[in-house]
């Protein structure tokens, strides 16, 4: 325990120094729910329109809304870019500061990246639940709320598979970051990145109504773990075997990637030039 206090320390003063940003979580939510409505009215059309698609469709139109309203509640939980702190700290050369810790600078970036993004998600889920799981069916519009999940195993598989969504995003955000420090600049990093996140993670679309023939492949890339899994969890288009293999697709990226970003910082910090060196 003691030698995980630093990182708990970390995480905490980043989260509870991220959520004072009150206006950026109002803004967000205010967002995600346009965008959300949107979704929604093009799933319900699509499937009004198209009833034979719809039969043959994986998800179910209640299915597919509580995808969209949950997507839109974790957006901040898919890294779109590097950690804004880590970009500052290259471009200023103020990461010195942090190579000077008596603490893994990994595991610090990791934990901070990790309180960034768990910090910006919570209080728009919060607010989307409030909204779109409970302001709707009170309006009497229940058929565009999002849902419960279908039984308590699946709620219990959705609990596991968020955690692991963190910790395989921090994974993924810590690529992002080192990149940042090689390149000294951010944008590259995120110009090629942002697409990524938005096809493979299901935020575009759930990625169970891509074709068949891409099923197996989108199932099994790591963006899938970030939203898509934990999302199919939750309304129960994942169950039995098919549950356990998406955790323990999440498991295997985040060890993979947790292993490779460890690699690339020893690399990339050797070749680093702070400002003045």
């Amino acid at each position: 325990m003691d030698a995980a206090r630093p990182y708990l320390a970390a995480f905490s003063s980043r989260f509870l120094l991220m959520l004072q940003y009150r206006a950026a979580a109002m803004a967000g939510f205010a967002t995600q729910c346009w965008w959300g409505a949107i979704k929604v009215m093009i799933y319900a059309a699509f499937f009004a329109a198209a009833p034979g698609a719809a039969e043959a469709s994986p998800m179910s139109l209640t299915q597919a809304i509580t995808y969209v309203w949950m997507a839109q509640a974790l957006l901040a939980l898919t890294p779109w870019g590097a950690d804004p702190e880590i970009a500052q700290a290259v471009r200023t050369g103020s990461v010195a500061y942090d190579r000077l810790r008596p603490v893994d600078t990994y595991w610090l970036w990791y934990v901070r990246g990790g309180a960034w993004m768990v910090s910006r998600a919570a209080p728009r889920a919060a607010l989307m639940l409030l909204a779109a799981g409970l302001a709707l069916p009170l309006l009497g519009l229940s058929e565009w709320a999002w849902g419960p999940p279908p039984d308590l195993a699946a709620a219990a598989f959705f609990t596991v598979s968020l955690g692991l969504a963190v910790a395989l995003s921090s994974a993924l955000l810590m690529l992002v970051n080192l990149v940042v420090a090689a390149t000294l600049t951010d944008r590259g990093a995120v110009t090629l990145y942002n697409p990524l996140v938005i096809v493979f993670s299901g935020n575009l679309l759930p990625l169970a109504l891509y074709p068949d023939w891409a099923q197996a492949a989108l199932l099994m890339q790591p963006f899938a773990g970030m939203l898509d899994i934990p999302l199919r969890l939750y309304v129960g288009q994942l169950t039995g075997a098919g549950a356990w293999a998406g955790l323990g697709l999440q498991v295997f990226w985040t060890l993979i990637l947790i292993l490779a970003g460890r690699a690339a910082l020893t690399r990339v910090m050797a070749r680093l030039e702070v400002q003045g060196g």
